[in-house]
């Protein structure tokens, strides 16, 4: 029965794989409800997820031109359009950069999660130091499962033969996207769309432009400043990480401080390795969602700007059936397919902005929780340092009746 459901959903979710137009089929149902139903996306997803993906075991590869590295992506899955239940291939970041443009330019008002920048991260020496790859590695890996647990793009056969393909199938699929005159063409239709810009933006789009320019500057705000107290606490680790034998040196020259400073010098220690833990936690759980969702605000600028051309487009042919009257047959099958497509990319990008909003929110209400709980275990474990420290203070003063520390 699972087995059966599975490949229900598999179905379904192949049978709504167009989703702006691009490649509009007329003979598909055009009214709103029946576009907005093609985008429903089901609330118990995690209870029906069948393809599970992982990103790991980084490998650096020389060549007499060039340095770079793969990482070992496996794949596991119950759909029946996969040839087997498990896969494993490599891949480099170059090939997560290509699946990421097949997807939009399938798909341009849908929002494809942001892969981590192609270039070295400032502060970052090395470009292929240990932390940089392990940076990166996690960020593709959460790349990838963004994908895989999105309704469409988990269905595209690019996202298959991402998965599956051997080095040199892959390298023959990739030569059979578009041609250089062709995406020429579509970069000059876009430039022209923006000059002309649109007349009459739905509200709602305007809203949600309105909304992404506030988020962005709030989630951009909090992405540097946490990077910036990352940083400053790992400064103050190392001076920190000074005190202890500082403190053990000097006890071997106070015979009457001995213990206590040797004490002392154990509860930097041990406080060393907490902030350690701390810091290795901010930088591994929060600092990556905040600095993925700032760089999505670039992805949803992006997805507006696609959806503003589809409309510019819509809008000029408009006028232009107005205004000529030689080959208006021609020019109104034109506009009829412009509008289809305007109408499936509005649709397409209502339904997929509300799964975001939705992933968003859980996502960084996930970081803020395990934040704090980290933050309170962390302090209490310096308080019980200190704490005992304290009362081990006590105990020796109140045995030699020489201290009072009330």
């Amino acid at each position: 029965l699972l087995s059966q459901q599975l490949r229900l959903n598999e179905r379904d979710l192949h049978d709504t794989t167009v989703t702006d137009g691009s490649s509009f089929n007329a003979s598909m149902q055009t009214s709103p409800a029946s576009m907005i139903n093609q985008y429903k996306f089901e609330e118990d997803a995690e209870d029906t997820k069948d393809i599970f993906v992982t990103v790991d075991n980084p490998e650096s590869h020389v060549t007499a031109i060039e340095t770079y590295i793969t990482y070992r992506v496996v794949t596991k899955t119950t759909r029946s359009e996969f040839d087997s239940s498990e896969f494993e291939v490599r891949r480099r970041y170059q090939d997560f950069l290509w699946l990421k443009g097949r997807l939009e330019e399938a798909h341009p008002t849908l929002i494809v999660h942001p892969l981590p920048e192609k270039f070295v991260v400032k502060g970052m020496v090395e470009r292929f130091n240990e932390d940089f790859i392990e940076t990166r590695r996690r960020a593709l890996h959460r790349f990838l499962n963004k994908i895989a647990e999105h309704p469409i793009f988990s269905s595209s056969e690019d996202f298959k033969i991402f998965l599956t393909a051997a080095p040199g199938e892959l390298t023959s699929y990739k030569k059979q996207g578009p041609g250089f005159l062709s995406r020429m063409g579509e970069t000059v239709k876009a430039v022209a769309a923006a000059v002309r810009g649109v007349r009459n933006r739905p509200q709602e789009f305007t809203e949600m432009q309105e909304y992404v320019e506030a988020f962005s500057q709030k989630i951009s705000s909090l992405d540097k400043v946490t990077q910036r107290i990352v940083r400053e606490q790992k400064e103050y680790l190392e001076e920190l990480k000074e005190c202890g034998p500082t403190y053990a040196l000097w006890s071997q020259s106070e015979e009457e401080l001995a213990e206590p400073l040797k004490d002392v010098a154990g509860c930097v220690d041990r406080c060393c390795k907490e902030t350690e833990e701390q810091v290795k936690n901010l930088n591994d759980n929060l600092i990556p969602v905040l600095h993925e969702y700032a760089l999505c605000t670039d992805t949803l600028k992006a997805v507006l700007r696609r959806r503003d051309n589809i409309q510019a487009d819509f809008e000029a042919k408009t006028e232009a059936l107005a205004t000529k009257k030689a080959d208006r047959d021609t020019m109104r099958d034109d506009l009829d397919k412009a509008e289809d497509r305007l109408e499936w990319a509005n649709n397409a990008l209502k339904s997929d902005w509300t799964r975001w909003q939705k992933d968003m929110r859980t996502d960084l209400r996930s970081a803020f929780v395990d934040t704090a709980e980290r933050n309170v275990n962390y302090y209490e474990k310096c308080l019980a340092v200190w704490e005992s420290f304290l009362h081990s203070q006590r105990t020796d003063a109140e045995g030699n009746g020489n201290v009072d520390f009330s």
